[in-house]
């Protein structure tokens, strides 16, 4: 055939070949192919290329575009530039000046308690870290701001509540930050915009009023498929009362009234430090994963792999792969490589929660990273 066509089906439904330009797939990479794909993606390739090589790199930037066409706001726009002139004046908004101060500080006198602590608060507070944790990866991020899978009610609700807990806004105005800081990213429309220093990014954008450029990009972005959701919608008209009951009424009660725990250990270990360790966690993913790490996919973008961030952030920290590819559910290449999201996320399918996880094939991973990537990691 003169033209490739590329036709993965994974689950039910036909089996098909792999006729690529009149190359040899081996049987392993066949295998790889259905192992690391889960959506069925044809596409084409229009004639004139040059040779074979041009058409294989041509079909793969097409399949990325392929792999979830539903929904294109996350994906990189270079032709926005910021506008030339000095840059508004900071307006600093004192009311959540005063609250991250009265956490940040609530949290360091948790610090003092840990040691004197019972074992079921600690444990405790770590259960929770992780589930909060996963209602912002695999909630508002991976399922409502990009979606890379689908998920079904029994898991939605499981990720609502728990990303209620988390306290880092509603999932709606979460993925619309985020998926500004996507399309828009190192402008003055990214909310974090990284190019603002290291404070700015990690937690100073809370503490100041929006740049204009995030209000104006990030009201047109297209947010019809949230407001579709009645369960995220449902969060959002009562966000206020259940992020409170959630995030600290119920995890203080809990080690009080459960295992005799005292009540300042249960506020400032069990709530306060958990809490913030959970929001700088996050935070880093903004700051330190645009400003330190390496560029193997592609390094003409800030994001950076910071493997030490995917520790903390349950598999946030491979950065620069997440903005090449923001489709990718795993958002890394090594599936469950320090990514414990990535493997709640398959435990879920398993179960049959979750399901429609989008991939990108392991061909696409290598196009791009020979076409702009720093040359600093080889594919694993």
């Amino acid at each position: 055939m003169t033209d490739l066509e590329i036709i993965i089906n994974i689950g039910a439904g036909p089996k098909h070949r792999f006729p690529l330009c009149n190359s040899v797939l081996t049987f392993r990479s066949f295998l790889y192919s259905l192992y690391m794909t889960t959506t069925t993606i044809t596409k084409p390739l229009s004639v004139g290329l040059k040779n074979e090589g041009e058409k294989l790199e041509k079909v793969l930037q097409q399949w990325g575009e392929d792999i979830r066409p539903e929904m294109k706001e996350d994906i990189y726009d270079p032709s926005y530039q910021d506008e030339e002139g000095p840059p508004p004046k900071l307006e600093y908004v004192w009311r959540n000046i005063f609250f991250m101060a009265l956490l940040h500080l609530g949290a360091l006198y948790g610090i003092t308690l840990v040691p004197s602590s019972k074992i079921y608060t600690c444990l405790f507070a770590c259960v929770l870290y992780v589930f909060t944790g996963l209602g912002i990866t695999a909630g508002a991020h991976r399922l409502w701001s990009h979606r890379t899978y689908k998920a079904r009610l029994p898991l939605r609700f499981f990720l609502i509540v728990a990303n209620t807990m988390a306290f880092q806004n509603d999932v709606y105005e979460w993925a619309r930050d985020h998926r500004a800081h996507h399309k828009f990213s190192e402008t003055h429309a990214d909310p974090h915009n990284s190019r603002r220093g290291f404070f700015f990014s990690h937690v100073g954008w809370l503490l100041v009023r929006k740049h204009p450029a995030v209000k104006e990009k990030g009201g047109k972005l297209d947010m019809s498929d949230l407001k579709d959701d009645k369960l995220v919608m449902f969060q959002r008209r009562y966000y206020k009362p259940c992020l409170l009951l959630m995030c600290f009424i119920l995890p203080t009660l809990v080690p009080w009234y459960c295992w005799d725990e005292t009540f300042l250990h249960s506020l400032y270990v069990a709530t306060l430090l958990r809490h913030v360790f959970m929001l700088n966690a996050t935070w880093l993913v903004n700051s330190a994963a645009h400003l330190y790490g390496f560029r193997p996919y592609d390094k003409n973008i800030g994001a950076r792999e910071n493997m030490l961030i995917s520790v903390g952030a349950l598999g946030e920290g491979f950065h620069n792969y997440h903005h090449a590819f923001p489709y990718d559910y795993s958002t890394s290449e090594y599936r469950w490589h320090i990514n414990f999201t990535t493997f709640f996320i398959d435990c879920m399918a398993a179960l049959g929660l979750a399901y429609d996880r989008k991939r990108v094939s392991k061909a696409a991973v290598l196009a791009r990273m020979k076409r702009t990537g720093d040359g600093s990691c080889k594919s694993g």
